[in-house]
């Protein structure tokens, strides 16, 4: 039941105006809702990719920039300190770690990780020329680094594919880390004494195979991987 909107009236199912006062009569229930516009679009639009090589560009111009106003302010400021060469280094690392990723698509790790090895290395030459500390870059910096990407290398080969188990992998990393603090130390050591005389990377080698025994007892345990699998869904 209804009733008119302006004198009160009781109204008719079918009518269209008041017949007391002629008031237009609207139900609500009435309405076309296909006429209205629709509240969220029915539409799916496409939105177009945004272009890799522009972006590329664009990123190749910003760091040459970068490199390119930081030279031109050493040279007007104090030429004879060139530490420009840190932010050239900082972008050329930066390109290498951004450009060629974006622009080979599907681009295998274990190559995608030598371009970011070399690029840190490459960054670590300038800022030794720049403080002419070439001795120790070659004594000491460069071989740390070589350690290191081998041994990332290696980490990264034994990881690819995603056929390792979860247990697997965190052994592989912790072996790792522990192997790697042995290289640092040992390169250390034989850079400052011209001797090897192994102190914290043996601390730190016992804690990452102490943590990766248990790992690996309970990777070959039947029973307890499916505990394990049950109650940390690894």
């Amino acid at each position: 039941m209804s009733y008119c909107v302006n004198c009160g009236v009781e109204l008719g199912k079918d009518l269209k105006r008041c017949p007391l006062c002629g008031t237009v009569v609207l139900n609500p229930n009435d309405v076309d809702r296909e006429s209205e516009l629709p509240f969220f679009p029915q539409r799916r639009e496409n939105i177009e990719p945004v272009s890799k090589r522009e972006l590329a560009l664009l990123l190749s111009v910003m760091f040459a920039s970068v490199a390119i106003c930081c030279g031109l302010l050493n040279l007007a400021l104090r030429p004879e300190i060139r530490w420009w060469l840190y932010a050239a280094g900082a972008a050329a690392m930066l390109w290498i770690w951004f450009i060629p990723p974006l622009l080979w698509r599907g681009m295998p790790s274990l190559a995608r990780l030598t371009l970011d090895i070399g690029a840190v290395a490459l960054y670590v030459l300038l800022i030794a020329l720049a403080s002419g500390g070439i001795d120790w870059y070659m004594g000491l910096a460069l071989p740390i680094i070589v350690a290191l990407a081998v041994i990332s290398l290696i980490i990264c080969y034994l990881l690819r594919g995603g056929h390792r188990s979860i247990l697997m992998s965190i052994v592989i990393c912790l072996v790792g880390i522990g192997t790697m603090s042995v290289a640092i130390e040992l390169i250390l050591d034989v850079y400052i004494s011209s001797q090897w005389n192994p102190g914290w990377s043996l601390i730190v080698l016992a804690v990452c195979l102490g943590f990766s025994m248990p790992l690996i007892i309970i990777r070959i345990v039947p029973s307890l991987r499916e505990e394990a699998r049950r109650r940390f869904h690894l």
